[in-house]
């Protein structure tokens, strides 16, 4: 699973990580930001992974692709 958690002082998320990785990140912003404040806001939940890429994306792409290099061939 794939987590982001967002700040709840601003609008600050971590990018989708392993839950440890996005709580570390979290940890280090709320430091760097609003020191002496413990951090909070919520925490998104995907049952991806971290690590899951673009889903179909690059298969439209493709199809893109295919579509301009058709269209080139008909002139």
């Amino acid at each position: 699973m794939a987590h982001r958690y967002w700040c709840g002082e601003c609008s600050h998320r971590t990018p989708w990580l392993t839950e440890f990785a996005a709580a570390q990140r979290q940890i280090e912003h709320y430091a760097a930001e609003h020191p002496g404040i413990p951090p909070g806001g919520h925490v998104e939940v995907d049952r991806g992974g971290p690590d899951r890429g673009f889903g179909c994306l690059h298969l439209l792409g493709i199809a893109i692709l295919l579509l301009v290099l058709a269209a080139a061939c008909r002139r």
